[in-house]
Formats: C-alpha cells, structure tokens, sequence
C-alpha cells in the first residue's frame, strides 16, 4: 500500500443534469481529530451535481492542515471564507474564535446563510466549534462534540446528524475509520432532500484524513465519489467499496492496548520509508529489535528513538519487538514495510 492513497471515482450513469440544484448550498459533514496519532480528517456528502459544474474534486469544501485541524466550509460556499478559515488557523486561533472571526468577516457580508465546522489539536487537546447561519436552508442544525464536529443544511431532519454523530463514537478504530462511518450513518434515501427523487442520499461524497507529516494539501488518503443527477447511484455506498478496496480500516497505527499502562504503537503502518515508534507509556523504550517473517533479527535499536528509517528493508511482514525500561513487559508489534 502507498503512503498516500487518491481515489476519485466519477460514475456516470442516466446523464441528466439539474441546473436547479445548483452550488449554492452543500449539505451534511463532518470534521474530526485524533489527539494520539495527531491526524486530522474530513468527511462529507451533498446532493450537487459536481459534473454537470465541472467540478473535480468532491472533497474541496474540506480543509485539513496537518497538525493542526480541519475545517469544513458550506451553504452558500465561497472559497474565500474557506481561506480566510484557513489563514486563522494557521495564525494559532482557536475554532471558537475562528467561527466569530467569519461571521463577523464574512467575504459577502451575509455570513447568516454560511456553515462551518472547525476541529482542532490544540496544546495536545482537542477542540471544536461550528456555526449555522439563520439563514440556511432547513432543516440546518450542527452537533459539536469533543473531537468532532457535524453539520448539514437541507436535511431530511435533525436524524440525519444524530446517525452521523452515534455511528462516529461506537466505531472502534482510525480517524478514517470512524469518519466512513458517520458517512454510513447518513446514508439514508433524502437525507439532502433535494436527493429524494434520486433514490439516494447524495450525489457525491468524500472522505479525506491529513497525518502531521504531510505537507498541505496531500493527505495520506483522499477518496471520493461523483455521481450526475437522475443516476439513482448511493455515493456513500460507492465510496464504501473504495474504502473497503484499500482496506481502509486497517490503515491503523498499530496502537493496541495492553498490560502496561499506556499504549504502544507503529506508525504508519504500513510504511515504505519511515516508522514511528508511539509510547504512550509511562516506561521509556531501550532496545527495540526488528525481525522478519521468519525470526531473523534484521535490526536492533538499543535506545529511546521516535523515528526508524526501514527503506533499505525489503518489502513484507515484520516485527517489532520493543522492551521498556523499569519493567520486564515487551511488546511486539506487527508491521508491513511496503514497496
């Protein structure tokens, strides 16, 4: 598997286009972080026949900055305002303050039919804000929880962020793990209501995610799905089988829980260049020895280290075998060191 993973699908079926449907208004999303792996990630869905506009990249009302956070800029969308968002961001405000900033400087002076979700590691922590101007169309509403927020306008109802918001904390896994999941939880005939008479609950959709080495705008992975009007295609269904082609719920860090309080990890896993060892223990690591499929000691590391070059390694399964100090606990960790 690569580092970075693109996947843009354009279905074309039954081309039909619905000027009506315009770009004035984007429908339901979610922005989340992980304050343990420092990813940050996008997510979202709208009934806009992206197509018929010419538009090639489903996930351009998202915005990661690695390391950082992510915004999600909708309804009524200018890309300006989702510049200006940015810009904040980059300047340390926080997404309270990046949500009062844009409505007090929206770039059309009418920041009452915009939406923004706004997720960020902040000192380690993770914070959120989200806004819905009065003005959207309804159903509008947002939901801003500990490390995510979700948001949508033009809703079937307020069900739609609720399955969104319970679908993301019971997912066990990654960032994109649980972020495909929200996206599940939307899936339902009309949730953009303007998608009704299409049998689906969308038109396109996208699922993006940012680790903190990335440079911006190059997430390690970026998938999307465009469908036209009239295709009574599901895109969360079709982005659903990329995710599932690329196995994206096994693109983890490899942190697993154990005896040792804490927890630690590999990432990412896999990798074709560098791996990271995350100790989130209160036990620092002393020797670490990397063997092969077959138990050869290929490498061994016999102090506290955060980063493991492994490009000269040929490609296939290993094992890290990490020993903690003051304890007699180890732990082996498998990885896979790509092409």
């Amino acid at each position: 598997m690569k580092k970075h993973l693109f996947f843009y699908v354009t279905i074309v079926s039954l081309l039909f286009f619905d000027k009506r449907s315009g770009m004035a208004q984007d429908t339901f999303s979610i922005v989340g972080v992980d304050t343990i792996t420092g990813e940050v990630g996008s997510a979202g869905a709208s009934c806009v026949d992206l197509i018929a506009f010419g538009i090639l990249d489903p996930s351009f009302l998202g915005d990661l900055i690695p390391g950082k956070g992510a915004i999600n800029t909708q309804a009524a969308y200018l890309a300006a305002n989702q510049t200006n968002a940015r810009n904040r961001m980059n300047l340390g405000d926080t997404p309270s303050q990046i949500t009062s900033w844009l409505q007090a400087n929206d770039v059309g002076s009418n920041p009452h039919v915009r939406q923004y979700g706004v997720a960020a590691i902040v000192s380690g922590s993770a914070q959120t804000a989200a806004y819905t101007g009065t003005n959207c169309m309804n159903y509008k509403s947002h939901v801003a929880g500990k490390n995510y927020c979700i948001q949508g306008n033009i809703l079937l109802g307020q069900v739609v962020l609720d399955s969104m918001e319970s679908k993301f904390k019971r997912t066990n896994g990654t960032l994109a793990c649980k972020l495909m999941a929200a996206l599940q939880g939307a899936k339902m005939v009309g949730a953009d209501t303007r998608c009704a008479p299409n049998n689906s609950s969308s038109l396109f959709a996208f699922l993006k995610v940012s680790k903190p080495s990335d440079a911006y705008g190059n997430p390690y992975i970026s998938i999307g799905v465009r469908t036209p009007t009239n295709s009574f295609i599901e895109p969360i269904d079709s982005l659903q089988t990329i995710a599932n082609g690329i196995n994206l719920c096994s693109i983890t860090t490899g942190i697993k829980e154990n005896s040792i309080k804490g927890s630690i990890g590999i990432f990412p896993n896999p990798s074709n260049t560098v791996i990271s060892v995350l100790n989130y223990s209160p036990y620092k690591t002393t020797k670490v020895f990397i063997r092969n499929s077959i138990g050869q000691t290929v490498r061994t590391e016999e102090k506290e280290f955060k980063n493991l070059n492994i490009a000269d390694l040929s490609a296939g399964i290993y094992f890290a075998e990490i020993n903690l100090s003051g304890t007699k606990e180890k732990q082996i960790i498998k990885f896979v060191k790509d092409n």
